[in-house]
């Protein structure tokens, strides 16, 4: 306990290497990375579940300093993701600080010797100059909350937890959820499920997945020359920026964009559903963007199966043998997938319990107050703090420009603790209070405030009301903003 790290990093996916490697630019090399899975990869280390897949074109998913030539299909299956990973990992030389199987329960700020103590499940305690949490958006398993759910005798398997070993073929299989990790689940268990019932709450946008494999003389060109990778990245972020920007956080201004994109998810479902009634079901009745949306070719097509029902009617109970509805029936279970998605915002922001200056708590100071951290990164009380998953930080779609946004935030901080001779930073109460009334402000725009989103359960909106997960600006003006950002909105001691 008497040695101090440089830096400790709670999370080694993308966001926690992409911190490390800018750690390691600005000079600092005395790194622990300390995960609880036994690898590294984050989210495409835990989710194997059947269909997983990156859902936004490939190319820009990827450091931009680090592209892959490789990707095997326009959207990349979810071991491509994993090996991309270690490949970043190997080539950084970031498994030298790496710590698996390490569980964090706290950190806190020690103002004496001015370092975070970090405190492991195993009864462990690390310090470090800088903590920085890279624990993930969606890193908590949420655990339907439906009476008698731990009483069913069968099969009960978590997408974020999947068992290779469950036996699928020719069972009755029931699937709780319809989000962005059913669309591509459904379709792989109607293949071999005797019988699928998937029970919908709330239905999702879907729209068609132009998806295929990337020949090889692209794969050659990529590798070969770099430009044309660069240029196709340019393009796919781009549709996806006009997607974002326009279509969702622009909805009050040009509301045309938001009904080109819910027009387009709606011609794709009259295409391949004919029966109005089914139609109906899976057709939202919220606006488009209050819930992520989602790419498939096949969901759709997977309820027009004989042996495939789709449940919109609310669950009851589970017992031993099934799941009982509302209106009395039930059906008869060999196995239950919960895919029902991540606890944000009561267990994810933050993941763990941080205590800052003062004996401030993050967790319960967001819950009691508002969810906010400056530029999305740093938050006041809390010296030498960099949160990686934070309100206000997630900029576009692809997670890769919010993880570079906050690579060059840190670039510009660090750059000025280190040109004053500085030990420690920490944001100011009245910068912060600005950028949340600016970014309030800018919301007031998006479809979350404007547009109709009561009915979509979306995991964008806090126990506030407030969808304060994602940035609403543009990624040119968050990236803009993280290398230019007034100095002195720190103060440096």
């Amino acid at each position: 306990m008497t040695h101090v790290h440089d830096a400790v990093i709670i999370g080694a996916g993308f966001g926690g290497m992409g911190a490390a490697i800018q750690l390691r630019r600005l000079g600092y090399d005395d790194l622990l990375v300390l995960e609880r899975e036994d690898d590294l990869g984050g989210t495409w280390h835990v989710n194997r579940y059947p269909g997983l897949a990156v859902d936004i074109p490939s190319a820009t998913y990827s450091y931009s300093f680090e592209p892959n030539p490789h990707w095997s299909r326009l959207f990349a299956p979810g071991p491509e993701l994993k090996a991309y990973a270690t490949h970043v990992a190997d080539k950084y030389d970031l498994r030298r600080h790496m710590r698996f199987n390490a569980v964090v329960s706290g950190a806190r700020w020690d103002e004496d010797a001015s370092c975070w103590e970090v405190a492991l499940e195993d009864g462990s305690v690390e310090r470090g100059r800088f903590l920085l949490t890279a624990t993930g958006f969606l890193s908590q398993p949420k655990k339907p909350d439906i009476p008698g759910i731990d009483d069913f005798a069968g099969k009960v398997v978590h997408t974020t937890r999947w068992d290779d070993d469950v036996e699928l073929e020719g069972k009755r299989i029931g699937i709780i959820g319809t989000g962005a990790t059913a669309v591509q689940l459904v379709p792989k268990l109607g293949k071999v499920a005797g019988h699928l019932t998937v029970y919908q709450r709330t239905p999702i946008y879907v729209s068609a997945k132009v998806d295929g494999n990337v020949p090889a003389p692209v794969r050659a060109a990529f590798a070969k020359v770099p430009l044309t990778q660069r240029a196709t990245r340019l393009v796919g972020t781009s549709i996806l920026e006009v997607m974002m920007v326009a279509g969702v956080l622009h909805y009050r201004n040009m509301p045309w964009a938001n009904a080109i994109g819910r027009a387009a998810c709606e011609r794709h479902l009259k295409r391949q559903v004919k029966d109005p009634e089914l139609r109906r079901k899976l057709t939202p009745d919220y606006d488009f963007g209050c819930k992520r949306p989602s790419f498939s070719n096949s969901y759709y097509p997977t309820f027009t199966k004989p042996h495939v029902d789709l449940e919109t009617t609310p669950i009851d109970h589970v017992d031993e043998g099934g799941i009982v509805t509302t209106d009395g029936r039930r059906a008869d279970l060999d196995v239950l997938v919960l895919a029902t998605g991540f606890n944000l915002w009561d267990a994810n922001f933050p993941a763990i319990e941080i205590i800052g200056r003062e004996g401030r708590d993050l967790g319960k100071w967001w819950r009691d107050n508002r969810f906010c951290a400056y530029e999305g990164i740093t938050v006041p009380k809390f010296p030498n703090f960099i949160s990686l998953n934070s309100p206000y930080s997630y900029s576009g779609l692809s997670y890769f420009t919010t993880i570079e946004t906050q690579m060059a935030h840190m670039e510009r901080l660090f750059g000025a603790l280190q040109e004053r001779g500085a030990g420690v930073f920490e944001v100011s109460e009245e910068a912060n209070d600005a950028f949340l009334e600016r970014m309030t402000e800018l919301l007031g725009n998006s479809v979350f405030n404007a547009g109709s989103c009561a009915t979509a359960r979306s995991y964008y909106f806090n126990q506030h009301g407030e969808a304060v997960l994602l940035r609403p600006t543009s990624t040119i003006s968050a990236h803009r903003e993280a290398a230019r950002f007034p100095l002195d909105d720190y103060a440096y001691a």
